[in-house]
């Protein structure tokens, strides 16, 4: 029976794992037009090129004014070699960067959504300092005297999601998987075998359910049975609904107190208390 329990476990959790890496399944892009109105995209990072595995910039969710930070995968086959499957370099996280600083310069909350595998390991990326890019945003975001709402839409895979992950609300979509690498990357490492990515995406608690259970997000937003391929609109909408009511709330503290929230927030992360 305990057998036959693990395995349904871990069927299940294989089947969200295909369902937010679906090609069909929603990109950013769709996202932000669903909820966000009179987008402005802005470019580069000042520095050397613009990622376009990162769509940044200031719209309206309804009448509050935002700024952007999505990770895009890409829809068409050239879209998504063109985005990188969604892979930022160091320059994205840059340019992520520029416009967090931008939002904190005028106030505007800003709104991350995250999607990709992970940051791209090329030996570019590299060179031009990924690691420090990515370090970079983590203590800066911790700072930012603005509200903060990360959510993760497909994948949330590593460091490339917790470059713009530190929040104050960390939220996923239903079927959403976050986890520090790939279950095929984990099986690499752990199982010296790839090919046993299902038994290791069962150990690594990457659902919404289970790191909500963990206190590692703070919200799951609904999807129907079959995924957001299926019906986007549904789960937009009640995301919408909840990201005005939040941002409103988070408005209304005191710069000090949010800040001082999400420092704790982040303190309190991985110490588990049983009620």
């Amino acid at each position: 029976r305990i057998a036959r329990l693990k395995m349904n476990n871990m069927e299940l959790v294989w089947k969200k794992v295909q369902i937010a890496r679906n090609v069909k399944r929603p990109t950013a892009k769709i996202l932000i037009s669903s909820i966000i109105t009179n987008f402005i995209e802005l470019h580069g990072d000042r520095l050397y090129r613009d990622d376009k595995g990162l769509i940044c910039g200031l719209g309206f969710l309804k009448d509050m004014p935002l700024t952007i930070v999505a990770q895009e995968k890409g829809d068409s086959t050239p879209d998504k070699i063109e985005r990188n499957f969604g892979m930022s370099h160091p320059e994205g996280f840059r340019k992520a960067l520029r416009l967090m600083k931008q939002a904190e310069k005028f106030n505007r909350p800003i709104l991350f959504i995250i999607d990709t595998p992970g940051a791209y390991p090329g030996i570019g990326a590299e060179e031009r300092g990924q690691a420090s890019a990515i370090a970079v945003n983590l203590a800066e975001m911790i700072d930012l005297k603005v509200p903060l709402i990360s959510v993760v839409l497909g994948e949330g895979g590593s460091g490339g999601a917790l470059a713009i992950g530190v929040s104050d609300e960390v939220w996923m979509f239903e079927n959403a998987i976050y986890s520090i690498l790939s279950p095929e990357g984990f099986a690499s490492i752990l199982y010296k075998d790839a090919g046993l990515a299902k038994d290791a995406a069962a150990v690594m608690k990457l659902t919404a359910h289970d790191l909500l259970e963990y206190r590692i997000i703070d919200k799951i937003i609904p999807e129907v049975e079959e995924g957001l391929h299926v019906n986007h609109l549904y789960s937009f909408t009640i995301l919408k609904d909840e990201l005005i009511i939040k941002f409103k709330e988070l408005r209304e503290i005191r710069t000090k107190d949010l800040l001082n929230k999400r420092y704790q927030k982040y303190r309190k992360i991985g110490v588990y208390e049983e009620s």
